[in-house]
Parts: C-alpha cells; sequence; structure tokens
C-alpha cells in the first residue's frame, strides 16, 4: 500500500496517474476528498485528512508500507516555514506510529550556505522526516519543466509577450532543468529500490544551463526572435510583482521561484545515475514534451492546483451573526439541466455574464494586492471538477445540473463564497445565487458594507444575463432564431 500526499498538486498529480498504471494500490490522503473526483481511478482509496491536524491521520496511515510526501506551504504567507514544519513533524509522527517501512520525499535542489527561506524549509522538511528513524529517499531537484509547471508558465508568458524582456541577475544562474516525465520516472522507481538506508539523490536533466537559457530554447521552438537584456536592480521582490503583471504566476508563487532559482541548481553527485536505470533528457527536448502536452491537453496537472490560501476552506458557516449573505433568485421556463448550463461553463473565457470589466478590474487589484487575479482561467471549459481552480475562484462542491460552490481565493478581508443553485419547480427551475462572507474584524464589517451596493447591481445583473443565457440555448437547440 502507498500513501500518497499531495494529489491535488501539479507532482502528486502526476505521480497518481502513474502509479494507478503501474497497478500500485494506493491510497491518497486529501483534505478535500471532493477535489479528487474525476481525477482518480475506481480502485484508488481516498481517505480525508489534514497534516496540520495530527488526529486525522491514523486511518490514512494503516497498513503503508511505502509513503509519499508531496506537500508544501509555500501559499501561507508569512507563516510558511511554521506550517511546513508542523505538517512535517506530524507526517513522520503518524507515519511512525502506522509502522511504514519507507517515506519518498521531493525537495530542491542547492548547494549555498544562506538559503533563500523557500529553500531552507525544503531542507529541513527532509531533516525532519528523516527524524522518524524511517528510511527516507529525498529527491533533490532543479527546475522541473513541464506543460503545467510554474516554472515552464513562467517562461512561456515571458517568451510570448514580450519582445524585449529585461531581467535581473537570477536568470543566469546556473541551473540543470529537469522535465515532469523524468521526475515521476524517480519517484516511482524510488518505491522498489533495494536499499535500507536514507538516501539524498539530487536529480537534474541532461544540460547545465540557466533560466535565460530556457527562455532561448523556449524562444527557438516557437520561432519567435527576442531579446534579454539584464538589469542589477530588481530585487525579488519587485520581480515577483512584475511577474505578476505579465505572466499568470502570482506573487507568492513567483517570489518563492526566484528566490530558489537563484541558488545554483546543478548535479554533484552521481548517485542517480549509480541506484536508477534512468537517463533524464535535455531541455529541448522537454520544452518539446511540454508544449506538445500543453497542446494536446495531455498535462492533466498545473501548478495551480495547489491551493493559493493557507489550510482547505471549510464549508461556511450557517448564516446568521458571523456570516453575511446577499441572496437572488429567478424563475426560467425549462428544467434544471438547461437552465444550470451557463452556470457550469461560467468564468475563464465565457466571463461572468455581467459587468466583466469591473471583474477584471477587481482582478487586477488583487493582483496589485499579491493575490491570485484572474490569469488563472479555468483548466476544463464544460466541467467545474472540485479542487480546480476557476479565476479567482477555487470550485469547492460542484453537483451536475444542480449545484456549484466556490471558494474565493482573492485578498478579502474575511472569507468569501459564492453558490449557484438550480432547483426544480414544475415545469420551471429557480436559479438562486448565494454570496457569503464571513468578515474577519472591523476591516470585514467596512469591506461589506461600502461594497454592498455594488455587489447587489453585480450579482442580480448576472443572474438575470444567465437566466438570459440558458433561454438562448433553449431556442438555439429548438431551431428558433434567438433574439
Amino acid at each position: 500500500m502507498y500513501l500518497l500526499t499531495g494529489a491535488t498538486g501539479y507532482v502528486g498529480g502526476r505521480l497518481l496517474r502513474r502509479l494507478e498504471t503501474d497497478g500500485a494500490a494506493i491510497r491518497c490522503l486529501c483534505r478535500n476528498p471532493a477535489a479528487l473526483i474525476g481525477r482518480a481511478a475506481p480502485g484508488t482509496e481516498i481517505v480525508p485528512g489534514d497534516l496540520l491536524d495530527p488526529a486525522s491521520l491514523a486511518a490514512a496511515f494503516a497498513g503503508v508500507e511505502v509513503a509519499y510526501y508531496l506537500v508544501h506551504s509555500m501559499n501561507a504567507g508569512l507563516r510558511f516555514e511554521a506550517q511546513e514544519r508542523d505538517a512535517a513533524t506530524h507526517f513522520a509522527r503518524a507515519a511512525r506510529e502506522a509502522g511504514v517501512k519507507r517515506i519518498i520525499y521531493l525537495g530542491g535542489l542547492a548547494h549555498d550556505n544562506n538559503l533563500s527561506p523557500h529553500m531552507r524549509s525544503r531542507a529541513e522538511t527532509g531533516n525532519i522526516l528523516r527524524s522518524s528513524g524511517i528510511p527516507v529517499i529525498e529527491f533533490q531537484a532543479s527546475v522541473v519543466i513541464g506543460s503545467g509547471s510554474a516554472s515552464f508558465e513562467m517562461a512561456r508568458a515571458l517568451v510570448e509577450r514580450l519582445p524585449v524582456m529585461v531581467t535581473p541577475r537570477w536568470v543566469n544562474t546556473a541551473a540543470q532543468p529537469i522535465a515532469i516525465e523524468d521526475v515521476i520516472q524517480y519517484l516511482a522507481a524510488a518505491a522498489q529500490l533495494p536499499v535500507e538506508e536514507n538516501l539524498k539523490v539530487e536529480i537534474g536533466g541532461a544540460d547545465v544551463t540557466s533560466y535565460a537559457g530556457i527562455m532561448r530554447e523556449y524562444a527557438r521552438q516557437r520561432k519567435l526572435r527576442r531579446w534579454v537584456l539584464r538589469v542589477p536592480f530588481l530585487s525579488p521582490s519587485l520581480s515577483s510583482r512584475w511577474l505578476t503583471l505579465i505572466t499568470p504566476v502570482y506573487a507568492s508563487i513567483g517570489r518563492c521561484l526566484i528566490e530558489s532559482v537563484r541558488h545554483p541548481s546543478v548535479v554533484r553527485n552521481p548517485k542517480a545515475a549509480e541506484l536508477f536505470p534512468i537517463r533524464p533528457m535535455g531541455t529541448a527536448q522537454a520544452i518539446e514534451r511540454a508544449l506538445a502536452d500543453e497542446d494536446g491537453q495531455a498535462g492533466g496537472s498545473r501548478w495551480s492546483d495547489a491551493r493559493a490560501q493557507a489550510g482547505l476552506a471549510a464549508a461556511p458557516p450557517p448564516p446568521g451573526r458571523d456570516v453575511l449573505v446577499n441572496e437572488q433568485t429567478i424563475r426560467v421556463p425549462m428544467p434544471p439541466e438547461e437552465a444550470f448550463a451557463p452556470i457550469r461553463r461560467i468564468g475563464g473565457r465565457t466571463g461572468w455574464y455581467f459587468a466583466n470589466a469591473l471583474w477584471r478590474l477587481r482582478g487586477l487589484i488583487d493582483l496589485m494586492m499579491g493575490g491570485v487575479g484572474m490569469r488563472r482561467g479555468r483548466p476544463d471549459p464544460e466541467t467545474p471538477l472540485p479542487g480546480r481552480t476557476l479565476d479567482f475562484w477555487r470550485v469547492e462542491i460542484y453537483e451536475p445540473d444542480r449545484r456549484l460552490r466556490l471558494f474565493a481565493e482573492m485578498r478579502v478581508p474575511g472569507r468569501a463564497w459564492l453558490e449557484f443553485r438550480a432547483e426544480p419547480d414544475g415545469s420551471s427551475t429557480v436559479l438562486r445565487q448565494i454570496a457569503l462572507f464571513e468578515p474577519r474584524g472591523l476591516g470585514g464589517l467596512l469591506y461589506w458594507h461600502l461594497l454592498r451596493p455594488i455587489h447587489e447591481a453585480i450579482f442580480r445583473g448576472m443572474l438575470r444575463r444567465i437566466a438570459a443565457a440558458a433561454g438562448r440555448r433553449v431556442l438555439q437547440s429548438a431551431g428558433a432564431p434567438s433574439a
């Protein structure tokens, strides 16, 4: 039995598919089991639990022989190092108590003594896992290249959008980029490696280059003529803010990526070649594969699958003293499946049906505040699967033709949800739109009440436009001309 943590994330999602293909017995520990609906195979066991809640872990670790640790807390803000430490400690304790025989962990590759907070936390996580007394295989990876990876998406956006790229020093730091396929090969093979000791295995691709080299190779394959100009004064903070304007990567992730890339990540220890029969591909082939997967939607997981805020957004408390509510309803003369069709397509390229300029402005403001903005879009234009991003929201609940609940990941002084329901009523359907806000302190109350007239107008107009869009679809499907 393999236990997989981080199955809803970028690397974990890919490893899950590989292990399922290999026929392994897999159990996924997931804070929100609904997020794996449609992603996990029928034989894969999904157990609810949270590494920050040690009482929730015993059932997940029971009977497990190999446990994968593929989680991180980069988005937890200033507390991310403390959360990383707590999560690793709880994981190590639960694994030891359950008699797990091996832990496999994916960390970062750096040889500097003066590490960034992110890289320091990655190294500390490995130490905590080894303190369990269980043999740990820790892979230390350079820049990961693959369709949907944050590093690849950042490079792709910069090259596609900027004919002249003004870049800081860190883009020329030596790196050994590794394709996501090769990372998955190593992680899968480690479960069967005949060793009973702690191992640190440095992994990288066939070429030593830099982030600038990755961008030049991408430009070559896309037949784009680009110039890279280096400047000395862009700090990681300024760079991360700048990246939020140009790329889909938001500031918190961009800052961690930049701080990681600033450290040379070149393989010095040849242990990977001695232990595994894997010969990683070079940078050109990794980019070629990433482009092919991206065009064919073969990648599956994306960097944004990891939540933008620390911890799982718990279900909103019932409306009352602590929760503020804005509810809109409208009746449409059609069955629920037809009335709900525009709702399941909401966001992304479809937009929000009403005041799209204001939605984009809100996303821009969020970007400027270091939030996620609207650039993530939605990976599937037809089905809003739980756990997936939807602009600056994340899907929490999706019941086809009946219910969609979104949790806000933009910067707000509290927690916010937006829910849609389609309720049959005779030959008609009542569409119900419910905005819930749990304010945090006085700032949260002021935010809600000051913006209430704007929210009221937007939500009312949006529901009317959704009803109109459903009506047009019914007319078109019946062959009648639409207005």
